[in-house]
């Protein structure tokens, strides 16, 4: 115990308790980094042993790769719904019919004209007229809202109609 005393035995006994606490602060540092490690093989997986900066790379390629291909998805599908929205422009948007009684008889307004335009106001009109004795049907073309043949007044009547949106037809006569 006398060496304890002297400056070589306090020297020897500091060293010691630093050499303890050095100890048990490796110990403390090897679980944390055997932590550390567990969670890099979770986050990375086993594959193929890399560091956290080389994964952030490849992963930020992959984020980058992925945008391009959802940008270019993007622009095939504004492609396709231009292709969709002219298709469906030249579709019947505007519909237009008007019964009627073409002799003034009371037939029971047998006779019908029908406007049936797309979304640029071109299309036809077809009118049936019934008669007794016969029956008659009419075409007649319509481009930007005029008729290339002079329409009837029923026609025109027709066309109003369907440009108004209205699908009706006038109520019978008095």
């Amino acid at each position: 115990m006398d060496d304890l005393t002297t400056t070589s035995g306090i020297v020897a006994l500091v060293g010691a308790v630093l050499g303890i606490v050095a100890l048990a602060l490796a110990a403390v540092l090897f679980v944390q980094l055997r932590r550390v490690r567990l969670a890099q093989r979770i986050l990375l997986g086993d594959a193929e042993p890399r560091d956290l900066i080389a994964h952030a790379a490849q992963l930020s390629e992959a984020v980058a790769t992925l945008r391009a291909y959802v940008e270019e998805s993007a622009l095939r599908l504004d492609g396709r719904l231009s292709t969709a929205e002219e298709r469906l422009d030249r579709t019947i948007a505007y519909r237009g019919l008007l019964r009627y009684d073409a002799y003034n008889e009371m037939s029971g307004r047998q006779s019908a004209s029908i406007a049936l335009l797309d979304a640029t106001r071109s299309g036809i009109v077809l009118s049936s007229i019934h008669h007794r004795d016969q029956a008659r049907l009419y075409a007649k073309h319509v481009r930007d809202g005029e008729a290339e043949i002079a329409l009837s007044p029923e026609e025109e009547e027709a066309v109003r109609l369907a440009l108004a949106g209205e699908l009706q037809e006038t109520p019978p006569e008095t």
